[in-house]
């Protein structure tokens, strides 16, 4: 069955509900699922509602009415039709954990979506690329050559007609330009020692310190380095008998997790960007 999802914002107001949900009742459209939220804080309102997608109206038509109707009372939305799968590129530089988690989901059928390519500023992962028969570019970069080499990757993405920029463990930061052409759509992750423990041997630095909690956060990339909108996160607790070998193969398997489950709710637009937070509705609906 084809779905259709929508994504609201605005100030929050009496009569949303009704005069929203009212709005596809008299079009005929079945509504399978809503749901919302109030931030008290911001006084800002969040819905997500899904809808069978019958073909009552043509697609054109119910977005240039609900345009019309959301003018006047404020609301920023936007949609989403499940017969038009995500198109998903993948960032990589040497680390396979994350890459090859997300193309054995997307084999398996775990995540709904396309991975037409990937693309590595090393090409230590050409084979895993071709084992799951993936193109694989391999764009070398420089800080000389930065912004040639974000050029060829924009490229890329218009070819193959790019929804999301996922990065798999991509261990460069992308320009302040290139994340503000594409906000809202390019996912990064890391480990969940930033800012205490910064640059080379993490998990050996974290075992030096005898951290007793290690995990990943998952969030959209902006141009304030790993501060964007935070999607997913998750921890474990580690012992003082782990090793940092230890540390490091628990810490793969958060950012496997945490990676994967900020993707799959990205493309089932089950997200709402409100200012530095996400609004993230469950899962299941």
């Amino acid at each position: 069955m084809n779905a259709i999802v929508f994504l609201i914002q605005c100030n929050d107001q009496k009569g949303l509900v009704a005069g929203i949900t009212s709005f596809f009742a008299e079009r005929q459209y079945n509504i399978l699922h809503c749901q919302q939220y109030t931030d008290v804080q911001s006084g800002r309102y969040f819905m997500r509602i899904k809808l069978e997608d019958e073909a009552v109206l043509n697609r054109a038509e119910v977005e240039e009415q609900f345009t019309e109707f959301a003018t006047g009372l404020g609301l920023s939305w936007s949609v989403r039709y499940s017969d038009q799968p995500y198109r998903a590129a993948l960032l990589v530089t040497r680390a396979s954990h994350c890459p090859y988690d997300l193309l054995l989901r997307e084999l398996e059928g775990e995540l709904k979506c396309e991975i037409p390519l990937i693309i590595g500023n090393h090409n230590d992962l050409a084979g895993m690329a071709k084992q799951f028969d993936k193109p694989f570019y391999h764009l070398p970069i420089t800080k000389e050559t930065k912004p040639q080499q974000e050029a060829q990757i924009n490229s890329l993405l218009a070819e193959y007609n790019i929804d999301l920029v996922v990065m798999a463990r991509y261990m460069q930061i992308l320009s302040e330009q290139f994340v503000t052409q594409h906000a809202g759509r390019v996912i990064n992750i890391h480990h969940g020692f930033l800012p205490a423990f910064q640059g080379a041997r993490p998990y050996h630095q974290a075992y030096d310190r005898g951290v007793k909690m290690i995990g990943a956060t998952s969030h959209y990339a902006t141009a304030d380095l790993d501060e964007g909108p935070i999607i997913e996160q998750d921890v474990e607790r580690v012992m003082h008998d782990n090793s940092p070998e230890d540390l490091i193969m628990i810490g793969k398997d958060i950012e496997r997790l945490v990676l994967a489950k900020a993707v799959k709710a990205h493309i089932e637009h089950r997200i709402i960007i409100s200012g530095r937070r996400t609004i993230v509705f469950s899962e299941g609906a």
